[in-house]
């Protein structure tokens, strides 16, 4: 058999105990925060039927989903179905009926449909798995990565986005960062904006473009709504709202008096409004909430409050973001169920925690105590040892008899287990052992009992 050069795909990754020991210490932080908030865990399959994710994300999005090839003999039917009718949606069936998922929001909707009659609705739920964009790799950008989503259904309470800006904020807190903005809006504002210049029928087209101003600038967004049909005069009207500057409040004003003429983006200022309202009562740790009127989130089934989390400390793009969406179930044939929820971008978390150097020591802590051997008589002393101490939740390690000292030295060493005890002969008719602080390099004979209860301490 020819050998194979090892490697992965493009934009995927190995991870390393060392690496899955701190990416764990970021899922576990998160779920604990969203078990407080009273959210409950589910998983969904990694492959969904194509006709459920397609539609939903926009153009751009649909240009990224993975599609799955058809098992079997698929090519030489397609070959057939296309040079018997040129039906290319039929050879597109042919091909692929399947795609992995792109996010969790849209799975978790079907989930929601299909198990509606077991669900006790308002419904709180949480995933963390991953989804695969077929995108260009990048850094902070992957093809395949981890999402920490929480989502509620079946509640139309603003408290819910005023939850998301807590959890948030104590999940973020917690791992870690110190200067982190939450960016806020609501979609129905960037109605009201298209509305109040007639261009209520072209608010994908407004949203599309000026979600691309942080990386394209105010020009490159001029132009990109000139391109899709806007007027000059238009773009004049726009430019100040994109503009706003002030506290939150006056952002607020200023767009109320923008948007009079406008029902639903005086609906949109309403909902804000009442969601800092809400966050009156329980101030943010760290947090910096941020109106942002150019916060428009491309994907389309976003019809409310939209978020985006960004850290102030590291260039790097959104490590969360979000949104209420009222009718995203009714895709799926469940109408009138409105829904909201926020994802956490694990992989981008991860990036961010490595270059300040904030994970914790204990992050990533692994085998607090190797047993070293001499021979089987030895061996056969450590077990009874072994167990007191995986008893008493001491992560221990015996090393099997019969290597060299020096060998089990480097093992411990290049695991960075921070103690070793020796059991030799002398050590087993004494009952003294030798334990070795392997930083400082300080031995003492101690007993079994005593050691265990210095481990411990």
């Amino acid at each position: 058999m020819a050998s194979v050069k090892p490697s992965v795909p493009k934009g995927t990754r190995d991870f390393s105990p060392a690496e899955m020991a701190k990416r764990n210490f970021i899922f576990d932080t998160i779920k604990s925060v969203f078990r407080k908030y009273g959210y409950q865990q589910i998983e969904t399959p990694s492959m969904e039927n194509l006709s459920t994710l397609t539609g939903k994300y926009g153009d751009e999005g649909d240009k990224l989903i993975f599609k799955v090839l058809n098992s079997g003999d698929f090519l030489s039917k397609a070959n057939d179905q296309y040079l018997t009718e040129k039906n290319s949606n039929l050879l597109t069936a042919s091909i692929s009926e399947k795609a992995l998922r792109y996010d969790l929001t849209v799975p978790f909707a079907r989930y929601v449909v299909q198990h509606q009659n077991e669900i006790t609705f308002p419904f709180k739920r949480f995933q963390v798995q991953p989804v695969w964009r077929a995108d260009r790799p990048q850094r902070g950008r992957y093809r395949e990565f981890y999402q920490c989503d929480a989502d509620v259904v079946g509640s139309t309470s603003l408290l819910n986005e005023a939850e998301f800006v807590q959890i948030y904020d104590e999940a973020l807190s917690k791992l870690g960062l110190k200067d982190f903005t939450i960016k806020i809006n609501n979609r129905k504002i960037l109605s009201g904006v298209a509305e109040v210049i007639d261009k209520g029928d072209s608010i994908i087209d407004l949203t599309v473009a000026i979600d691309k101003l942080d990386k394209i600038g105010l020009d490159g967004v001029i132009k990109e709504l000139l391109d899709r049909g806007f007027t000059q005069a238009d773009i004049d009207r726009i430019k100040p709202v994109i503009l706003l500057q002030g506290t939150n409040g006056e952002k607020l004003a200023s767009l109320r008096s923008a948007l009079q003429a406008s029902t639903v983006g005086l609906q949109g200022c309403y909902e804000l409004e009442t969601v800092f309202r809400y966050l009156q009562y329980t101030p943010l740790k760290r947090a910096t909430l941020e109106l942002d009127i150019t916060l428009a989130r491309g994907l389309n089934y976003y019809t409310g409050a939209i978020f985006e989390v960004k850290t102030n400390e590291v260039a790097m793009g959104s490590i969360g973001g979000g949104g209420r969406y009222d009718d995203l179930t009714g895709m799926f044939g469940l109408k009138g169920l409105t829904g909201a929820g926020i994802s956490f971008g694990a992989d981008r978390i991860y990036d961010v925690l490595e270059e300040l150097n904030l994970f914790p020591a204990s992050a990533v802590a692994g085998t607090k105590v190797l047993i070293i051997c001499f021979d089987e008589a030895g061996e056969a002393y450590a077990l009874p040892l072994l167990q007191k101490l995986r008893n008493s939740n001491i992560s221990a390690e015996l090393y099997p008899a019969g290597a060299k000292i020096k060998k089990q030295m480097d093992y411990a060493n290049n695991k960075q287990i921070p103690f070793t005890i020796l059991i030799g002969s002398d050590e087993m008719q004494s009952g003294l052992l030798t334990l070795k602080n392997m930083e400082s390099g300080e031995q003492e004979k101690l007993t079994g009992e005593d050691i265990l209860a210095k481990l411990i301490a």
